[in-house]
């Protein structure tokens, strides 16, 4: 399966009356989002223009996440099931993608634990580009690099003399205070926490393969 472009003739449309059902998930968090319905020419619309489109039950024609409110999801992958008669999108929200506000259709509390580290390495890209006044990011990156690498370098000795020496909370803040700036760090390079799981998912595959 492609994870960029599929074909819609793959798919089993008459199970589901011309209509499957689509999961659509933040392409970085693994957040679902939210579930709608696409028919062969939405996933077309979808695949064409980059923004999610959807077959709306209720209106009887195709609709754009995001066409009123702006609120667009933009297409990063889109794959099917094995069973060819459901899609997984894996978009990116510019905005809430629910109409009541919240980040998913099923609430704010619904992002896996581990996708916290994907929202906190965007907003240290956010600050990068902003620099908002008073910010300690801000801080940071206008101190430049080696201040950055210092504060990296005193993060990773504190978290070493936690590890031997303190209880777990004191690890584990120490630990938080190493990710938040090795992630800083790594932004001034114009790089991010993703390109670090890359080299980790490389890695592994290299070790399992072999």
């Amino acid at each position: 399966m492609n994870a960029l472009t599929l074909d819609p003739s793959r798919l089993d449309w008459a199970k589901g009356d011309g209509l499957l059902p689509v999961i659509v998930q933040h392409w970085l968090t693994g957040e679902v989002l939210m579930l709608g319905y696409m028919s062969a020419e939405a996933l077309v619309a979808t695949q064409e223009s980059g923004h999610v489109t959807f077959f709306s039950r209720s209106k009887q024609r195709l609709w754009t996440k995001g066409e009123t409110s702006g609120h667009v999801l933009v297409l990063k992958s889109v794959r099917m099931d094995c069973d060819a008669d459901t899609l997984l999108v894996l978009a990116e929200p510019h905005g809430p993608t629910c109409h009541n506000g919240t980040s998913s259709c099923f609430g704010d509390e619904v992002q896996p634990p581990l996708g916290f580290l994907a929202e906190l390495d965007a907003l240290i890209a956010q600050r990068y580009v902003e620099r908002p006044a008073g910010s300690y990011t801000t801080k940071l990156f206008e101190g430049g690099i080696r201040r950055m690498a210092q504060k990296v370098g005193e993060e990773g000795v504190e978290t070493a003399l936690a590890a031997v020496a303190q209880d777990d909370d004191a690890l584990l803040g120490e630990a938080a205070d190493l990710v938040y700036h090795l992630a800083v760090a790594l932004r001034a390079r114009g790089l991010g926490l993703s390109d670090v799981a890359g080299v980790l998912s490389q890695r592994h595959a290299v070790r399992v393969a072999s």
